[in-house]
């Protein structure tokens, strides 16, 4: 890592004098006494965020890189808050889960000022110039593969689909609008609500879907954990609702192989957190190394269910 950047950085950084523990922040201490200083703001507290966060901290480790942690559960104000914190603690690089992708602006224009690079995971603004680099779940493919498994499962057929999104904005739009775009002419998303990544949430909503709508056939679930709550609601309801789904979690896995859900889509956090770590460092470094990169997602059914990559490290299973 270049001392002098860290030199410009530090007089940035005094100059803000922020405070080094504000509520937003999560794990202060640093992973390492490395010579690269990185922090990870998390977007929110699902299993994917925390697998993520797992994955980066474990590699973080093997790079001999300190890490700072904090996590925003949803909230574009806290994110903010958290990028200010880390820019007080002059880390070298930030990498950030945003909760929406229209806070990124903001937060990178602080960070920008500090100079300090930010590196995003799951997805990429329009203009990545302003970012030092990026590992992106393509979401909108992921919807569109649940669609491919809708279009051919239904055959032809006449059906309802329900959808119950994740918090609107970021990955879930992109999740959905991938998904209701590709879906063919012969299925009609009759109901599409927001379960706010809970599973509880999630259960209500499934309840109200199919009361209102008796002949749903698919629903689409913007993840594994919302997708268990609907469906406790459809059994409850005795409907035979096909899930379709998105994570891969060794709890989704079991679920598509014994048919609780029809489908869901593979993309490993434990993946994605390793691409960043490792391009992050790399790229302040100014090695060869791809600036966008993309994690693996797959169609995983019934079929191929022994094919999906492993989700999360071990140590964040236990945990």
């Amino acid at each position: 890592m270049n001392v002098s950047a860290r030199s410009r950085r530090a007089t940035a950084a005094c100059a803000a004098g922020l405070a080094l523990a504000l509520s937003g922040c999560g794990a202060g201490a640093g992973s390492g006494d490395g010579a690269v200083s990185l922090g990870f703001v998390n977007g929110g507290d699902t299993e994917f965020h925390t697998c993520l966060q797992a994955s980066v901290k474990d590699t973080a480790d093997a790079r001999d890189a300190k890490l700072y942690t904090a996590n925003s559960h949803q909230n574009p104000g806290t994110e903010l808050s958290n990028i200010e914190d880390m820019i007080a603690r002059d880390v070298d690089a930030l990498i950030v889960q945003t909760v929406n992708v229209d806070a990124l602006k903001g937060d990178i224009a602080k960070a920008r000022s500090a100079n300090i690079p930010i590196f995003l995971t799951s997805v990429v603004t329009d203009d990545p110039s302003d970012i030092l680099g990026a590992v992106v779940v393509d979401l909108r493919q992921v919807g569109e593969l649940d669609a491919g498994f809708v279009e051919k499962d239904a055959a032809g057929g006449r059906v309802e689909v329900g959808v119950i999104a994740g918090a609107p904005g970021a990955a879930s739009d992109l999740l959905v609008n991938g998904f209701t775009e590709a879906l063919p002419d012969n299925a009609k998303v009759v109901a599409n609500q927001p379960g706010m990544f809970n599973a509880a949430k999630a259960q209500d909503v499934a309840e109200n879907m199919i009361q209102a709508h008796p002949k749903l056939r698919y629903a689409f679930v913007a993840n594994e954990e919302m997708a268990f709550g609907a469906l406790k609601a459809f059994q409850a309801a005795g409907a035979d609702v096909r899930i379709v789904t998105v994570n891969g979690t060794d709890h989704g896995l079991a679920a598509v192989k014994d048919g609780r859900f029809a489908a869901t889509v593979a993309n490993s956090a434990m993946t994605t957190g390793k691409i960043a770590v490792t391009n992050t460092i790399s790229l302040l470094d100014k090695k060869k190394t791809d600036k966008i990169a993309m994690t693996p997602i797959s169609l995983i059914t019934a079929d191929n269910v022994s094919s999906a990559p492993q989700y999360c490290s071990a140590g964040a299973k236990k945990s």
